[in-house]
């Protein structure tokens, strides 16, 4: 009864499909054109991808310090060796740079050797005063020695803010206005006027700070969305045409996918998700996934066509015969990425509903474009069915069979030892936390992180906040001292830079009032403060870059450091570090203290994808058993067809381990990806094998033999297009995508040997326990319809 329902359902669209051809292209059309205008709402991001879902303890600790203390991430920096500034004319030139970017709205401050300020005792001692360290262009080689010898030796404040201890290379700092940091403003503002700016600079400057990097990172990624498509496009249609040698065929796919990806944009659009490093792949992946529906397809209507030369009859088998399975794979396929969803990460989720409704949408383009074009097509000639014959496929065929009926002991013992050396490589496997390690290594704005890093040790901010609980508590010389102390610890730990805070300002009054002796760049004694409170009291300025590290009423005070980009586990350490120390020095009974930052969410957040890992997979693996067991209703078949879908993913996490690609935010998602589409292949064999089954009277090895020739090509076909469609993510600039196309494309074709020998080899190897129609019972509906001559 199920068989005669499903069969009758398919054969009610197969008449709807073909009956209302004109409707459908006209809703089609429609459809398209509607999504079309969803496209203006198209946006891509203006932050770096945010990991954890947005009520986490991690994440709700930053947003409590981005409401007492601002975005801290607004931070742009221009840097310059020293070496290059040998002549007054270039350092007129730097200095220039500088007060040309101070005349833009979008700057709050910029500090710079144009502006730099230097605190003195006024002449009468009553006050302290800003004097600017340069009040006019430098007219000599010795005002230029001058000017930086004064810098280097007598103004410590500025070490490793303005110029690097290490190898003096000299920076401007420019402050964003916080309210566009997180904005298009900020895009424009980048993109539009400081690029254009620096590259009619003469000198070799240095750009990096968070705003740029971000702006400069979503520009890659806008870029490449353009190539993958045509990557994409190109070798998946060039695959296609080298299979069946027809333009006509070629083209009539290209059609199904284009109209796959307009759709793809504009459910992104719709739903009003912006374009991430993720999103921007679905696109390309969409062309990568439907390229294989248009192979079924295709393959089936050709091979009708040469079987019989009827038209109609060939056009409804396709629906009626491939559209049942192809429902099913692109279904397993969907659950796979729709695991994600039940991540509570934002950007996952987003990624995980788009990809997925997407998915189920290109099947339902291609079951309806493909007959619907070919209906109004006169039939296929000759040549255009030669494919169907060729030799090597053939060939192929005839390995496999034999593979399978004479060695399947060195498949079994290949199987082990390979899975042996997984584990053995999966032990090896490390997890990057790092905010840069995916970015393109051939771009200059990564370069210039390097560039920074290695001259200021890091560029990823980390916050410190301490709370005295009391007005003022930040100002008394205890509190002070404390500070001093932790900040000492950050000198002291490698992987730290320099930290900025209101140590650095109380010190640089002291020296100030001691008529700029470095010597006395320190606390104050109580004495010296209690002399030099009348100055301070006095004194109507101070450094304006400093205020925003102690809050309005003196009761909180920010400390901000730069992390060295580095392993999780190195970050784990050197946090794990950091909070020990930041506690001994701040009880908990006094204070209450806070570390936060990027660096340390997105680490945070690494390590909280990397535990949704395993709830993510499990639940795909859930899915598709739950697939086989209602396909299927054989609890044996479940178990059957799970091993060789496991094995490719465990190969490829200890080649992972082997080749040193580490766990991280775009590396994890492979798993989930490439089980739900590797057990599309699985379906395919089980079906047919099944159908063989009845149709040879429950004999195991010739129902095997002939599910292997029927299925192999197809399997193989579609294999090879995903196995090259996957890797034209690898010509991305950025290192996840390239991980990313890399390990998905070895995993599918680990999956198709799997399913083409191990599969075959285990249904053979325990035919006595799946010789019977109790163990392999009648489905719930035929995934692959028996063969019948119903016509229209």
């Amino acid at each position: 009864m199920g068989k005669l329902l499903s069969f009758s359902f398919w054969n009610t669209v197969a008449r709807l499909i073909l009956r209302n051809r004109i409707a459908i292209l006209v809703l089609l059309i429609a459809t398209t054109i509607g999504f079309s205008t969803q496209w203006k709402n198209l946006r891509f991001t203006h932050t770096e991808a945010n990991l954890l879902p947005d009520d986490h303890p991690v994440n709700v600790e930053y947003n409590r310090f981005l409401d007492q203390f601002g975005e801290e991430g607004n931070l742009i920096i221009l840097g310059i060796e020293n070496s290059h500034l040998d002549t007054y004319q270039k350092f007129n030139a730097w200095n220039a740079l500088s007060d040309t970017l101070e005349t833009y709205g979008e700057i709050d401050l910029i500090l710079s050797t144009s502006n730099l300020p230097e605190l003195i005792k006024s002449q009468d001692g009553s006050t302290f005063e800003m004097k600017p360290l340069v009040t006019k262009p430098l007219q000599s080689q010795e005002e230029l020695y001058d000017v930086k010898n004064k810098l280097y030796k007598d103004l410590p404040f500025y070490k490793n803010l303005i110029y690097s201890e290490k190898d003096s290379v000299l920076r401007t700092a420019i402050y964003l206005k916080k309210e566009i940091v997180n904005t298009q403003e900020r895009k424009e503002f980048v993109l539009d006027d400081l690029v254009p700016l620096l590259e009619q600079q003469e000198l070799d400057i240095k750009v990096s700070g968070m705003p740029y990097i971000r702006t400069l990172n979503a520009k890659n990624i806008v870029d490449e969305i353009g190539v993958f498509l045509l990557a994409a496009l190109l070798i998946t249609s060039g695959i296609f045409f080298f299979f069946f040698r027809s333009w006509r065929a070629t083209f009539i796919s290209i059609i199904t996918v284009v109209v796959g990806v307009m759709w793809a944009f504009g459910i992104l659009g719709l739903l009003q998700y912006e374009i991430t490093v993720l999103t921007a792949l679905i696109p390309p992946l969409i062309i990568v996934i439907g390229i294989p529906n248009c192979i079924f397809l295709i393959n089936k209507y050709q091979q009708e066509i040469k079987k019989h030369g009827n038209q109609a009859k060939s056009l409804q088998r396709v629906i009626t015969k491939v559209g049942n399975a192809t429902l099913m794979t692109n279904l397993t396929t969907a659950s796979g990425f729709a695991t994600f969803i039940f991540t509570e990460s934002t950007l996952l989720k987003e990624f995980g509903i788009v990809a997925s409704i997407c998915i189920v949408s290109i099947f339902l383009i291609s079951l309806m474009i493909i007959p619907i074009i070919y209906s109004y097509l006169p039939l296929p000639k000759e040549r255009h069915l030669e494919h169907l014959g060729k030799q090597w496929i053939g060939a192929f065929v005839d390995w496999m069979e034999n593979m399978v009926r004479h060695h399947r002991i060195s498949i079994y013992i290949s199987s082990v030892v390979v899975l042996i050396a997984s584990f053995i490589g999966m032990y090896q496997i490390r997890i990057s936390g790092s905010l840069i390690e995916d970015m393109p290594k051939g771009a200059q704005f990564y370069k210039d992180i390097k560039f920074f890093e290695e001259s200021f040790d890091g560029i990823m901010p980390v916050e410190i906040l301490i709370d005295t609980r009391k007005k003022e508590g930040i100002t008394q010389s205890k509190t002070l001292k404390k500070l001093e102390r932790l900040e000492e610890h950050i000198i002291e730990t490698p992987e730290l830079s320099r930290p900025l805070s209101i140590v650095s300002l109380i010190k640089y009054s002291k020296q100030a009032f001691y008529g700029g002796d470095p010597e006395f760049y320190d606390l104050p004694t109580s004495n010296e403060r209690m002399f030099m409170a009348p100055l301070l009291q006095n004194s109507a300025t101070d450094v304006s870059l400093m205020s925003s590290y102690v809050d309005s009423t003196g009761q909180t005070a920010r400390i901000t450091t730069f992390m060295k980009d580095m392993g999780t586990d190195r970050m784990e350490r050197v946090e794990e570090n950091l909070i020990a120390q930041v506690g001994n020095i701040f009880p908990a009974d006094t204070y209450d203290t806070l570390i936060t930052g990027k660096a340390l969410v997105f680490q945070k957040g690494t390590n909280y994808l990397i535990n949704n890992l395993i709830i993510s997979l499990s639940l795909a693996i859930v899915l598709i058993a739950i697939f086989m067991a209602w396909m299927f209703r054989s609890y044996k078949m479940i178990v059957v067809s799970l091993v060789p879908n496991l094995l490719p993913l465990l190969i490829t996490a200890g080649l992972m381990g082997f080749i040193g690609v580490p766990i991280k935010p775009s590396t994890i998602l492979v798993f989930s990806i490439a089980f739900g589409i590797s057990v599309d292949d699985t379906i395919h064999f089980l079906a047919k094998y099944r159908q063989e089954l009845i149709a040879n009277n429950w004999m195991i090895k010739k129902s095997v033999y002939g599910a292997l020739r029927e299925t192999g090509v197809s399997m193989f076909y579609t294999s090879i297009v995903l196995f090259f469609g996957f890797s034209t993510f690898t010509i991305s600039s950025f290192g996840g995508t390239v991980a990313l196309g890399a390990l998905v494309s070895a995993t599918l074709l680990f999956a198709m040997l799997a399913n083409l020998l191990l599969l075959p080899s285990m249904l053979l190897s325990f035919e006595r326990h799946f010789s019977n129609q109790k163990t392999i019972k009648k489905p719930a509906f035929p995934i692959i319809a028996k063969e019948a001559d119903e016509e229209e």
